[in-house]
């Protein structure tokens, strides 16, 4: 692949994997060294992460139309191997989490992707895309599922700065889903929130002893968004560089 010609997204939007569509790939062997191996490329290229959590989930059958999907891949890291995450030097030591989730958007067993990306000061540090262990009876609950994850997430994070002698301000999640927003805070448990009432309770329980905020942003601005679903060109390249993702 390495004349290959380039592509500018590494996944197109219209693509939908699923397990069954084609043919057999002949050579398994040889998809799970090139996934395993883009695995290890997300530990420095965010931009990577949604596109190579969807072809792991084939990896115990790949088939010809996984392969290509992983070509695709291929093709879009040969133009943008001088790209990396950077730091750089800052004294803000504020937590942010931008944190979406896409709800049903796998195909084959309706299960939806969660994903979250957590800035320390200006620099982009951990980040994460998944599809959920389970399937959301609605938006909102797949939403809170998200939020969840994060906040998990952040609490690890302010236990480590802790031990490092950092002790930053309550982290803020940001989300574009203003009823998932307004149910951190509403002290009312809904009948309809039973069925994801940990989650719930979780974030509020944050939420209400002041160690997290949740704040409602537009969908434009959500940096997340990138990593739950394959965007438009125009997208990706609006979100790559909020990602962090520069030419070295």
């Amino acid at each position: 692949m390495t004349f290959s010609k380039p592509q500018p997204t590494p996944m197109a939007t219209s693509l939908k994997l699923t397990p069954d569509g084609s043919e057999a790939f002949s050579d398994p062997m040889l998809y799970r060294q090139t996934v395993g191996a883009l695995q290890y490329l997300t530990f420095t290229r965010s931009d990577l992460t949604y596109a190579v959590n969807k072809v792991s989930q084939f990896m115990h059958q790949p088939q010809l139309h996984h392969r290509q999907a992983v070509k695709r891949i291929l093709r879009y890291v040969v133009g943008t191997t001088h790209f990396g995450i950077r730091f750089i030097p800052n004294t803000d030591s504020t937590l942010r989490c931008f944190a979406n989730a896409d709800w049903g958007s796998d195909p084959s067993d309706r299960k939806s992707t969660s994903s979250f990306c957590i800035y320390f000061g200006l620099n982009l540090v951990t980040w994460s895309s998944k599809k959920q262990a389970v399937v959301s009876r609605s938006t909102i609950e797949a939403e809170f599922c998200s939020i969840a994850s994060a906040t998990t997430e952040l609490s690890w994070m302010v236990s480590l700065l802790k031990e490092l002698s950092l002790f930053p301000h309550a982290p803020t999640i940001y989300y574009d889903n203003l009823g998932a927003v307004l149910l951190t805070a509403n002290p009312i448990f809904h009948s309809k929130t039973k069925h994801f009432a940990l989650d719930v309770h979780y974030v509020r329980d944050h939420v209400r002893k002041q160690h997290l905020r949740v704040q409602h942003i537009p969908a434009q601005l959500q940096v997340a968004d990138a990593l739950t679903k394959p965007v438009s060109r125009d997208s990706f390249q609006n979100f790559h560089d909020k990602l962090r993702v520069h030419s070295l």
